[in-house]
């Protein structure tokens, strides 16, 4: 196939009109394309009033190399292979089926590949079902009684489930397709595969991941909930069995540790049965909310509103000289900041979008990077520390109760306590308490947030709106641990598989599904399939 770029289609043209542009562009006749599907969708906000969707295109014609070799257009090229491949299999025997523990996007996909390749794979799931979870999260949000096994962060789904569901990714790896397709097959819109800023919402990805813990189960597998690691047992450097919920012991040759950012206790365990691990940087900051129309807005100025545009979004990045940078992330357009604590007497937000991205307000984690050096110690998890830290001194400036303290953009700047709200009415899910973000986080963040958010507004005006509401703190961006591991994939323990997120190895749903896609690949090449 061809792969054609640079197709343009104004807001007032229709996808159909893909194939005329096509058969102009490549000078052939209707006839002589087979077939096309989007590649990619982007869309070109630079001239503010001329707005366009961008796509690239992947054609199959009757005469491509006659017709590529007529053209010579820097825009058309042969498209490379994008189909997935499995690994060959290896010839060591295993003497158990391989156990994967949890079930966020790096244990879904490395349990669902396992499984497609015949290794009968057993899921562990500390938290629960999708569907208990979600009403467990919503009688947090209601009630204030947290629990610890299972919130935003455990469960099925990991913590992406009560998310944006963005599926944006840096990486290039033919592996973030044969994701995007299983998210298609499980229930995920179409459209996810070619736009170029992906997004499922936390609504659909709920029966997402139903559908792949269905298939997972179809090909051969096992998923159990409610089933917490809480030891592993090792014999002259080797696996040999896990232990769940501190009395069933199972016997596996190998283990994909798949914990989330979040999973502290199982962090203390993996260290104190001497699994190799290190500190690693991360960010914390606040959760800023704007009116969504404000964004709109400024971003798409007289067609904000437009159906075909949807709410606007955006991505900002301050680097204050000789010092510290600070950056937009996780940005929730029409969304939610909810209360994300896994752990008592702390508060964490997050953001959150369903798929309609519908909601007044929009959302984004401000946060600034933190190093090993800003820990109380060397020690590998003095970054978890460090987290806690944070967390607890918001829990109490949030009147000790889980409510979120929140302050006004106007006052922050001006470094005086909010005592009421404004015009923003913030959408946490548990409701904040106006305070002074300077008694939730360290001084250098405060600092390094004032500058940044007078910087975004020369690029998105309004970003410093006096009503805008910070509300904190924002400490889970991702895992203060890396789990260290060979090249094989191999902790320091072997059969021991450190992967996605939690192990310090990915960033964002694709990424983390990506990695538990390596691993069990990884596996695959060493032993034999179990069917």
């Amino acid at each position: 196939m061809l792969r054609v770029s640079g197709i343009k289609l104004s807001l007032n043209e229709d996808e159909s009109e893909l194939k005329h542009k096509l058969v102009k562009k490549l000078k052939v006749n209707p006839s002589d394309i087979v077939r096309y599907n989007i590649f990619r969708q982007a869309v070109d906000a630079r001239k503010r009033n001329r707005i366009h969707f961008v796509y690239t295109v992947d054609v199959e014609l009757a005469n491509e190399n006659k017709v590529l070799n007529k053209l010579q257009d820097s825009e058309v090229k042969v498209a490379p292979p994008q189909q997935y491949e499995f690994v060959p299999t290896g010839k060591e025997i295993l003497y158990h089926r391989p156990v994967v523990v949890g079930t966020g996007p790096a244990g879904l996909f490395a349990g669902l590949l396992l499984a497609q390749m015949g290794y009968s794979p057993l899921l562990l799931e500390r938290g629960a079902d999708v569907d208990a979870r979600t009403e467990i999260v919503n009688s947090f949000w209601h009630t204030a009684n947290l629990n610890e096994e299972c919130n935003v962060q455990f469960g099925e789904g990991g913590a992406g489930t009560f998310s944006d569901g963005k599926l944006t990714t840096l990486i290039k790896d033919k592996r973030c397709g044969k994701v995007l397709e299983e998210l298609v097959l499980a229930g995920a819109p179409e459209k996810i595969t070619y736009s170029h800023k992906p997004h499922v919402g936390t609504d659909i990805l709920r029966s997402v991941v139903k559908g792949i813990r269905k298939r997972i189960t179809e090909l051969g597998g096992e998923v159990r909930f409610n089933a917490k690691l809480t030891g592993i047992m090792v014999e002259n450097g080797r696996m040999q069995g896990v232990k769940v919920n501190n009395s069933e012991v199972l016997a596996t040759d190998v283990l994909v540790l798949a914990i989330g950012h979040s999973a502290r206790d199982t962090f203390t365990m993996l260290f104190d049965q001497g699994v190799h691990m290190s500190p690693k940087p991360f960010s914390i900051g606040v959760r800023v909310e704007h009116p969504q129309e404000l964004i709109n807005r400024a971003q798409y100025k007289d067609l904000a509103g437009h159906p075909k545009l949807g709410p606007a979004e955006y991505k900002l990045a301050y680097h204050a000289p000789g010092g510290r940078s600070a950056y937009t992330f996780c940005m929730c357009p029409g969304g939610t900041v909810v209360a994300a604590a896994s752990e008592a007497g702390h508060v964490v937000t997050n953001g959150m979008s369903e798929f309609a991205r519908d909601k007044p307000n929009a959302n984004s984690a401000l946060l600034v990077g933190v190093k090993p050096e800003d820990f109380s110690s060397v020690h590998p998890l003095a970054g978890i520390d460090f987290q806690r830290q944070w967390e607890s001194r918001a829990f109490a400036s949030g009147g000790k109760d889980y409510r979120a303290p929140a302050q006004l953009v106007g006052d922050f700047l001006a470094d005086r306590p909010s005592k009421a709200l404004g015009s923003v009415e913030p959408s946490y899910t548990m409701s904040v308490k106006p305070a002074d973000l300077k008694n939730s986080l360290p001084e250098y963040v405060i600092k390094t947030l004032r500058e940044a958010i007078c910087k975004f507004d020369s690029k998105i005006k309004g970003f410093a709106l006096p009503d805008a509401v910070l509300t904190g703190v924002e400490t889970r961006s991702s895992s203060p641990v890396r789990i260290q591991r060979n090249e094989l994939g191999e902790s320091n323990i072997a059969g021991l598989y450190p992967a996605g997120e939690g192990a310090g190895y990915a960033g964002g749903i694709i990424s983390s599904a990506v990695d538990g896609m390596r691993m069990a690949e990884n596996i695959a090449i060493k032993y034999k399939p179990l069917m």
